[in-house]
């Protein structure tokens, strides 16, 4: 385990901690109600699809553990206004409305007819999410520790480690699974524009695990192919659609018809919980826009554009089926034809 935690529960308190210090400061925050942790959602105190998913969980149980009153229906009723509230935060990541669903199915229990069963029966169903996470995070890198080669040369995008998950990670923990397992690995990493979770996060990370590492600029990646020769490119993933397309921080595409272009095998790691089968195609994926202060400031502070100038800042993009080698999940490696064989995984 680390010695980080991206997210914790401490006696009524949900504790994360604040990525939008890192690497500069290693900073806590506390919530005690779930509209703080809605907020620390959206403005990526934490982030990343299975983090954000066991911080929804967490910040329902304060709405029980908090209570002033002894009437369950009147609990529930604020529930439900919770629920709302944590569903509005981003639109994107699947695993936040997984997770809401799997707690719904707890607070709407009838049987559960005190305040005090409420609150044990959420908490109990928080951690099993939380522990669920840590157990998919280390299957996921198992499956995918023989695709990996000696030696490798590997680009990463974005953050997908302990910092973007409950422990462990993804995509990232698919690289630190095979270094701790003796392989020996460089990695590149993309800054991952607008917000820089790679060089900031990423290569915190790896600094932590002893990981060999260069930071790249997003669009350096075709020359790195090109002129050093990369063995694979490993992703994480905020939604999967029926068809195998898939959702990922703004910038994936791009790597995904470089590595296409270059022969490179690329690879998403998700857990199933990030596979949305209701969701048939990448064109139906809701892709959340943030604020455009995003792109024409560095971290929100340094202004690097004109005064007025306009600018688009989709958080993510969809890497079409086609350019995927395989899906890497805690049941296996899946690959094409991923509308048939990603069904095969849920039946």
């Amino acid at each position: 385990m680390n010695p980080f935690h991206s997210i914790q529960w401490i006696d009524g308190v949900v504790r994360m901690l604040d990525q939008r210090k890192l690497p500069a400061e290693t900073v806590y925050n506390d919530y005690t109600t779930p509209d703080q942790v809605a907020e620390a959602i959206r403005s990526m105190v934490i982030r990343g699809a299975p983090a954000i998913g066991a911080a929804a969980a967490y910040g329902l149980v304060l709405v029980p553990w908090h209570a002033r009153t002894d009437d369950v229906e009147a609990v529930r009723a604020e529930l439900g206004r919770a629920d709302e509230v944590l569903r509005a935060s981003r639109p994107t990541a699947v695993n936040l409305f997984w997770a809401l669903d799997r707690m719904k199915q707890r607070w709407t229990d009838p049987s559960l007819d005190t305040v005090t069963r409420l609150r044990d029966a959420l908490l109990a169903e928080a951690h099993a999410i939380a522990r669920e996470d840590v157990e998919i995070n280390m299957a996921i890198a198992r499956h995918a520790f023989p695709l990996i080669p000696d030696k490798a040369t590997v680009i990463h995008h974005c953050n997908t480690g302990s910092l973007a998950t409950v422990d462990y990670g993804t995509a990232l923990g698919i690289i630190r699974y095979a270094h701790e397992q003796g392989k020996e690995l460089f990695v590149l990493v993309d800054e991952t524009r607008p917000r820089l979770q790679g060089a900031r996060l990423t290569a915190w990370e790896l600094i932590q695990y002893g990981v060999p590492f260069q930071i790249i600029v997003d669009s350096a990646s075709g020359h790195f192919m090109r002129t050093m020769g990369v063995d694979l490119c490993v992703v994480g993933a905020d939604r999967v659609a029926a068809n195998g397309d898939t959702a990922n921080k703004i910038g994936t595409y791009n790597l995904a018809l470089a590595a296409h272009a270059h022969g490179v095998p690329f690879y998403v790691a998700a857990p199933t919980t990030t596979i949305d089968m209701a969701t048939p195609n990448g064109e139906a994926i809701p892709i959340e826009e943030r604020p455009a202060q995003e792109v024409t400031h560095v971290l929100g502070e340094c202004i690097i554009a004109p005064a007025g100038a306009a600018a688009a800042n989709p958080a993510f993009d969809v890497t079409p089926a086609r350019y995927i080698t395989a899906i890497i999940t805690e049941k296996g490696v899946v690959y094409p034809p991923f509308e048939e064989n990603l069904a095969r995984l849920f039946r």
